[in-house]
């Protein structure tokens, strides 16, 4: 083969869907592909070209205009223009070259002869840029791990506990399940009372309650039991269980199949899958007494959360999983603060906002709080509220979860509040809209409790939702403030790209591409009243009420979804080199197929944008 044609199949080959080609059938593409050159400002498509083709761009850039000149894409290597081969023919937009450009032409007439003869080609052109979404999602995973590594946090746990449970009956001697226990050479066994599971024992329960206790050891093992069970389902995934042993604290879960115990997932079983542990992270937290035992624990953090990507966890788990460990730190921080300072003079509440509010953090981001106090706070209890805050706010900072640039901290006495004037906040910010507010609501309309008297907020929520859920004025403006977070529309050249020194020629995937979505999701939220803060929870309520359709909230989900993991990936990349997680990537270092998964993704946030700017428009909003 010619340098020139083996030169063209190389690249094709390289893109997608032409990679879904068998070697034959490439073969006879490639002298059926021919080669234009546009010259900077030459009218796109070329003149001349007498039958619809496909346009792959070599090299260079194709800006498309609408009819008033408002630039509506930009294509450059290795992005296709398909209209013309997969849509009735009609007008194109506007377009010319923006740089001198080098273009493949496929026939339309090949690209139908190909979808005839190669089904997975065809699929491709036929599935919607949402499909296509969901299929990336399905399959995707970090290169250069092992399929293991790829599918292990969405095992179910039937399949991670190799043997059956030990179970003895609950009127079992304690010595006798002990001597059990050393035959078995397991720290943990379940009890029974005929065919149904009771409780649990385990080699800590033996030590505090019955040794320590100096309880007789001929005593019924029933008396030193754990009966408050939490249990699974075999086929519960193991992301899932595991979210919830570190949310619990506990290290043993029974694993059921209907009421019949089948197994027993340890923190053992697990680590032999993870080198590194959240459960025994928030065992290890717990256990923490000083702020730097804390330092010692969060620095794991980040290689938690390489972990997690190499065992290809979801990106929504995997943002419930670090947010559960700084919820513990957090809390562990209070509880040291408070043996310091003593008992609280009136009932409070610690809250948590932003992605941590949300339960979408990252390994270590900065840190969002507030603190909301009973309305029988006086003077002189402030000192105590103060000091609390200060030494939670610098303890967090201690462990990597900086001071907010913004104060948005409890540490900031504007936000370390009685409950009356946190109501005259929110009535403030929904009443009478201003931007900062706006710019508010990403933090504060996502508060969450972590720790002190819920109730207070429990509250102080359903104001908030009753007020904006009535206030149109206030939806208008998060609506407005949500369109000026607006996806790239082409992303490989420098239009979509940020252009100072630092970050030169990357694209802002967390601005860009997450927070249109949580914009949206927020939107939906406050307009209809619902009480989830979680983003995934959020579009999932909103659908199943009825305000977004179930297409269009599958669609966001699955676009949020592949977003976030390509952005847990490149943190997880950055991780592995030692470099702190930015959310900077550059589109040169992703596949094809990567880059068109990552416009699909845009195209559904976009279509979504438009429905809400055409409501809003209306007079209609949500």
């Amino acid at each position: 083969m010619e340098i020139e044609l083996r030169e063209i199949r190389d690249f094709i080959a390289s893109q997608p869907p032409f990679h879904l080609l068998p070697a034959d059938l490439l073969a006879e593409l490639v002298p059926r592909v021919s080669v234009r050159y546009l010259r900077r400002g030459q009218a796109f498509p070329p003149a001349g070209v007498a039958e619809a083709c496909l346009y792959l761009i070599r090299s260079g850039a194709i800006e498309m205009r609408d009819a008033r000149g408002t630039l509506l894409d930009k294509l450059a290597e290795p992005d296709s223009y398909v209209l013309p081969c997969t849509a009735p023919p009609g007008l194109p937009p506007q377009a010319h070259a923006s740089e001198d450009s080098l273009l493949y032409l496929v026939p339309c007439a090949t690209i139908r002869d190909l979808r005839a003869r190669c089904p997975d080609f065809d699929h491709y052109f036929s599935l919607p840029a949402s499909q296509r979404m969901r299929l990336a999602l399905e399959g995707a995973a970090p290169t250069g791990e092992t399929g293991h590594e790829r599918i292990v946090m969405r095992l179910p746990v039937g399949d991670l506990t190799d043997r059956q449970p030990v179970m003895v009956q609950a009127d079992t001697s304690i010595l006798d399940t002990a001597r059990r226990m050393g035959e078995e050479n397991v720290s943990a066994v379940l009890v029974m009372e005929g065919e149904r599971l009771v409780g649990i024992l385990t080699d800590r329960d033996l030590r505090q309650r019955c040794i320590a206790a100096g309880l007789s050891r001929h005593a019924p093992v029933s008396e030193i039991i754990s009966r408050d069970l939490v249990t699974v389902q075999d086929h519960t995934l193991l992301a899932d269980a595991l979210m919830e042993m570190t949310r619990r604290q506990i290290h043993h879960l029974p694993v059921m199949r209907g009421e019949r115990p089948v197994g027993n997932l340890s923190v053992a079983d697990i680590v032999r899958y993870l080198g590194t542990n959240a459960a025994f992270m928030a065992s290890d937290i717990d256990r923490a007494n000083s702020v730097e035992a804390l330092q010692r624990v969060s620095a794991r953090l980040p290689e938690l959360h390489l972990q997690l990507v190499i065992s290809n966890t979801p990106a929504r788990q995997l943002g419930e999983i670090i947010s559960m460990l700084s919820d513990a730190i957090t809390r562990r921080l209070i509880a040291l603060a408070e043996a310091e300072l003593g008992e609280a003079p009136v009932p409070w509440v610690w809250l948590a906002g932003g992605s941590q509010g949300r339960n979408e953090q990252t390994s270590h981001t900065d840190q969002d709080n507030a603190l909301l106090i009973d309305d029988a706070m006086q003077e002189e209890h402030a000192s105590w509220f103060e000091a609390l805050a200060r030494f939670v706010c610098d303890g967090l900072d201690a462990c990597g979860f900086v001071h907010c640039p913004g104060e948005a901290m409890a540490s900031n006495p504007r936000w370390r509040q009685p409950l009356r004037a946190w109501r005259g906040y929110f009535e403030d910010w929904i009443e009478r809209p201003q931007p900062k507010a706006l710019m508010l609501a990403s933090i504060f309309f996502d508060l969450r409790p972590v720790y002190g008297a819920r109730e207070l907020y429990a509250g102080l929520q359903k104001e908030i939702l009753a007020r904006a859920r009535d206030n149109r004025i206030f939806i208008a403006h998060l609506v407005s403030n949500a369109l000026s977070h607006r996806p790239p529309l082409g992303f490989f050249r420098n239009f979509v790209l940020i252009h100072d020194q630092e970050h030169d020629r990357t694209l802002d995937i967390k601005h860009r591409g997450i927070v249109p979505v949580v914009d949206i999701a927020r939107i939906y939220a406050l307009g209809e009243g619902l009480s989830p803060v979680n983003t995934w929870e959020r579009l999932e309520a909103a659908q199943a009420g009825g305000a977004l359709s179930r297409e269009m909230g599958a669609d966001l989900l699955d676009a949020l979804s592949y977003i976030a993991a390509l952005r847990n990936r490149h943190h997880a990349n950055r991780i592995r080199d030692g470099l702190p997680p930015d959310n900077y990537i550059d589109p040169r270092g992703l596949s094809g197929l990567e880059r068109g998964h990552l416009k699909d993704a845009f195209a559904i946030i976009k279509s979504m944008q438009e429905i809400l700017e055409n409501r809003h428009q209306s007079g209609r909003l949500i």
